[in-house]
């Protein structure tokens, strides 16, 4: 009834359709039958009942589309050591990957359980067609405790830059611009104020080493910089106005060289721009 009541909903080339059924293997063959144009998913279970991975495969399949889903971490983490939901957490992640998971939680802190957790989670996604993917936080409210996560995946870069800067502007904080790719109701809107020990520990100033080291001896544009290395690391959570602030400190200290060169380009709000077409070389190592 609302849906049919939105303003013009009636001259949409694709009118909306409401379904209710429970989601099983059967939900395969109806997305497999249905959807034949480039769509956005946005999958929203009750814990994580009827996602799989050859849901998100299938889903990934088409020309255009796009997943996003819950992941209720909480449940995820209790169920990896049930023997009860053995078979469900097989289902998830794969029964090799789940029995190699399930080893290496042993004896782990609370903050290395979820990063295992989600980098096993991506790397099943990668075999899936999902091979570029970025998980967002969300704490409890004491700001102290993982409540979820929304995940992000696709088969193209363009889907994740994209994705990367929707979740970038809505982190509740951020140090140096970098931001925590996450929601902490504590440190809404926050931009981060550097500890002692993150003034020797820069998040700028370790990207812009990492960039140094990596692309040794080359030289590319900063797009190529930004898509070889902002999009392919799966640990990665730089968004591209990250990458320019480290490769203009860079080019401040003479590290690198530009084309064209500082003088030659414009500026924007006082500061240089660094444009993706810049080129850069590195210096040898």
């Amino acid at each position: 009834k609302e849906v049919n009541n939105l303003p013009d909903v009636e001259i949409l080339k694709f009118q909306p359709i409401v379904e209710n059924f429970e989601v099983d293997d059967s939900t395969v063959h109806w997305i497999e039958k249905n959807i034949t144009f480039p769509s956005l998913f946005f999958l929203d279970p009750c814990g994580y009942k009827g996602i799989s991975l050859n849901l998100i495969q299938l889903i990934l399949k088409g020309f255009g589309c796009d997943c996003i889903f819950f992941l209720n971490y909480n449940r995820i983490n209790q169920h990896l050591e049930n023997p009860v939901m053995a078979n469900n957490m097989n289902a998830f992640f794969g029964r090799a990957r789940a029995e190699k998971l399930r080893l290496e939680l042993i004896g782990k802190s609370k903050e290395e359980r979820q990063d295992l957790v989600i980098s096993n989670l991506k790397d099943a996604l990668a075999e899936h067609g999902g091979t570029y993917s970025i998980d967002y936080c969300f704490t409890k409210n004491d700001g102290n405790r993982t409540s979820h996560f929304l995940i992000f995946t696709s088969k193209h870069p363009a889907g994740l830059k994209k994705m990367t800067e929707v979740m970038g502007r809505k982190s509740s904080g951020k140090t140096e611009g970098v931001p925590s790719f996450s929601f902490n109701p504590k440190e809404k809107d926050k931009e981060n104020t550097p500890t002692l020990f993150q003034l020797y520990d820069s998040p700028i100033d370790k990207l812009a080493e990492s960039l140094l080291s990596d692309f040794a001896g080359q030289s590319l544009t900063m797009k190529q910089v930004y898509y070889t290395h902002g999009l392919s690391d799966k640990e990665n959570k730089y968004v591209l106005k990250n990458y320019q602030d480290a490769l203009r400190k860079l080019e401040e200290q003479g590290k690198i060289i530009t084309n064209p060169s500082v003088s030659e380009r414009q500026k924007r709000d006082g500061i240089v721009t660094f444009g993706q077409n810049v080129l850069i070389t590195f210096p040898e190592k």
